[in-house]
Order: structure tokens, then C-alpha cells, then sequence
């Protein structure tokens, strides 16, 4: 009803005013006493205002009320893998397990949960991509005083609860800090090629330094694994490093070829010389068994001309003329003793017969044998007549 309305407050005949404040009173221990009966069982009259009996009984209703309410809001649910750090009056209590917890209310004390099995993580050089780059936390300067951009990602899980809580103002930014500063101490201590070429290796350095930072300052986080994400030079030389990446690979690769003509020459030509040393070897000891055998067969002979020295003589110009004569095709004749002796080509006769051996068959070959072996017997003959003719002209 507006303000503005002719029949605002109005009451019973139509008398203008203001709202009774006796009749609203009224109404409302009306009720009251509808929600509340007294203690005799009997009703109260709606014109009497409510005693002090009954006002303390629905007070004492309400305060207990209350005060089940507040008790209930102790209770509290820890899950798996996380802690409760109970707090009273903002001082660290107790920790508590997972399961259902209950704590005095607030506001005498409270209670933080905390994740010990959740795996956090923060940029160090980027943030949310490569690409977003830090410029001031990605570029540092190496062993070599080069300068190079890297991003890594750290991630840390909450070992202690209590140390986190109150030991911590800003976990991420002790996180960050302590990542950049072991980053920038490995970097510094490694040339550009190593990090270059070998990024993991050299981040996964950083990981000790950055949890003894961390326990340094009982933070309670536990520093679970680093991963490099870009590793390269600025922008600005990119240029002019993988032309000079390129000329160190050129390098390489002629060092390698180089080694490998080494490896193929050096060994062929240490075998070679190896050869020419057996072989000079055995030639020094063949001569030496020569030069030996020919003094012990000296030796021998002497032995046998100091007993017979004619005999050794003759024994030894026959055997001289034997060697000289089985390898010549002339044949020598006596002409001082003036008989007639028919001159046979035994040389053609031996080669016709050496070539025709292989070609002639079995039948031929027996007719040859009695030819062959006659004619031995005439050389022999011939030998015998020679020897003594030769024998009687000696004085």
C-alpha cells in the first residue's frame, strides 16, 4: 500500500493514523506463542504482553540453536593425499590426516588444507608459451661469455605442510627465484656448445642446487623434475652462430675423413713392412742354414780327402760335370782317340719324346719304354768310354 493511499492507516471505523503499535505487537506474541507453548500447557491471552518466563525459554531455545550450529561448523573433510593444518587463534596447532576432522569453531581456531600430492608448475624464461619469452630471466651469459636464450619448466610438489604455510609468502616466487639462480650459476659454469648440444644434461644439473636453496629456506617443497623447453642463441646472431655451427661441422667431417684415410694407410702400409721384415728374416735364416750346411758338408770333404785325395778328387770333378752337363743340350766328344762316334741329337730326341709322352696312349708308351731305356744305356756307355779315355790321358 502506497503512502499516497486515502485508506493508509486506517483502523476500524476509518480513523486516520499511524500503524497501532500495540495491535503489531499483539500479532506477533500471537505467533509466538503458536510456535512456543508455555510451560502449564495453557494458552496465553493475546491481549497480554509476553512475560520474562517466556522470553527466557525461547531465548534459551535459540542460544542452543546456535550454539549446535556453531559446534557443527568445526567439522571439516581432509582428502586423500592432502593435510590439515589446524590454526587456534592463528597459531600452527597440529597436522591432521585425511578423513573426517573436527576442530573447535572459529573463531578460536580454523583450519588450512593443503596438497601434498598435487604437482605445481612455473616458467622460468616464458610464460604459458615459448614464444611469451622473458627476456630478463632467458638470456645468460656462459663460461664462454656468449650469450644464450633458454627456458625451462620446474615442477615441485609440497613435502612439508607446515614449513609451506608459514615459512612461505609467495611459494611460486621462491620457486622461481631459486630456479633462475641455480640456472644462471650451471649455465655460467658451461660453454655455449655443451648447453647447445646437450640442454637436458645441463638443466638436470640445476635440480640439487635448486632443492638445497629451497630446504636453505625451509620452504617445504620438494623439487620433483626440471625440463628444458628451448635452448638456442639470441635472435639477433642466429646468422652468423649456424654459420659458424656449420663450418665446426665441415671440421669434424674432414677430421673424420682424414682419420679414416689414416685408419686405411697405417695399417697397410705397418703390414706391409711387417711382410718385408718376415720376409727379410727368412732369407737371413736361409742363407745361414745355406752358409752352414755348405761348411759342415766342407768339412766333411775335407775329411774324406785327407784319406783319399785322389779318389775325393775324382769323385768330385764327376759330380762337378754332371751338374754342368745335365743342364745343356751340347754333348762333348772325345776326338783324340780317332774312333768313329755316331753324333745323336739326344736333346730333340728327349724334348720329341717329352711332348709326345702326354698326347700317345697306352700302348704307345710301352713301345717307347724299351727306346727310352736303351738309350740311357748308350749314354751311359758313351759316359764310361769318356771317363776312361779321359782317365788314360791323364798323366
Amino acid at each position: 500500500m502506497s503512502l499516497n493511499d486515502p485508506q493508509w492507516g486506517k483502523r476500524g471505523g476509518g480513523n486516520e493514523g499511524p500503524p497501532d503499535l500495540d495491535e503489531m505487537w499483539r500479532n506477533f506474541n500471537r505467533k509466538l506463542n503458536g510456535l512456543f507453548s508455555r510451560r502449564g500447557g495453557g494458552g496465553s491471552d493475546p491481549g497480554e504482553p509476553p512475560s520474562m518466563r517466556q522470553l527466557g525459554g525461547g531465548a534459551g531455545l535459540i542460544c542452543l540453536v546456535v550454539l549446535v550450529a556453531w559446534l557443527a561448523s568445526g567439522f571439516y573433510i581432509v582428502v586423500e593425499g592432502q593435510r590439515g593444518v589446524v590454526l587456534t587463534f592463528g597459531k600452527f596447532s597440529e597436522v591432521t590426516g585425511s578423513g573426517l576432522r573436527w576442530r573447535i569453531p572459529y573463531p578460536i581456531q580454523s583450519h588450512e588444507i593443503v596438497n601434498l600430492a598435487g604437482v605445481r608448475t612455473i616458467e622460468v624464461g616464458y610464460r604459458n608459451n615459448v614464444k611469451t619469452k622473458v627476456l630478463k630471466e632467458s638470456l645468460m651469459l656462459t663460461d664462454d661469455e656468449n650469450i644464450v636464450d633458454i627456458q625451462m619448466a620446474v615442477q615441485y610438489t609440497i613435502r612439508d605442510a607446515k614449513d609451506f604455510l608459514f615459512n612461505n609468502r609467495q611459494p611460486e616466487d621462491a620457486v622461481l627465484q631459486a630456479a633462475e639462480t641455480a640456472l644462471r650459476e650451471v649455465v655460467g659454469k658451461s660453454k655455449m656448445d655443451q648447453v647447445l648440444n646437450q640442454g637436458q644434461a645441463v638443466v638436470a644439473k640445476t635440480l640439487p642446487i635448486m632443492q638445497e636453496i629451497l630446504d636453505r629456506y625451509k620452504t617445504g617443497i620438494l623439487i620433483s623434475n626440471v625440463n628444458v623447453q628451448n635452448v638456442q642463441p639470441p635472435e639477433q646472431v642466429q646468422a652468423a652462430f649456424y654459420d659458424a655451427v656449420k663450418a665446426n661441422q665441415d671440421r669434424e667431417r674432414l677430421k673424420n675423413e682424414g682419420q679414416s684415410y689414416f685408419n686405411d694407410v697405417v695399417p697397410r702400409a705397418a703390414g706391409v713392412a711387417s711382410r718385408l721384415l718376415l720376409e727379410a728374416e727368412g732369407y737371413k735364416q736361409r742363407v745361414i742354414a745355406n752358409s752352414e750346411g755348405d761348411a759342415s758338408r766342407f768339412r766333411q770333404i775335407l775329411v774324406e780327402y785327407n784319406n783319399a785325395p785322389q779318389v775325393t778328387r775324382e769323385r768330385m770333378y764327376l759330380d762337378t760335370m754332371q751338374q754342368i752337363l745335365a743342364s745343356t743340350s751340347k754333348i762333348l766328344i772325345d776326338a783324340k782317340a780317332g774312333s768313329n762316334l755316331l753324333y745323336l741329337p739326344l736333346d730333340k730326341i728327349v724334348q720329341m719324346s717329352g711332348a709326345a709322352l702326354p698326347e700317345s696312349s697306352g700302348s704307345s708308351r710301352s713301345s717307347q719304354v724299351p727306346e727310352a731305356s736303351a738309350q740311357p744305356e748308350s749314354g751311359a756307355r758313351s759316359r764310361d768310354t769318356l771317363r776312361g779315355r779321359e782317365r788314360g790321358d791323364r798323366p
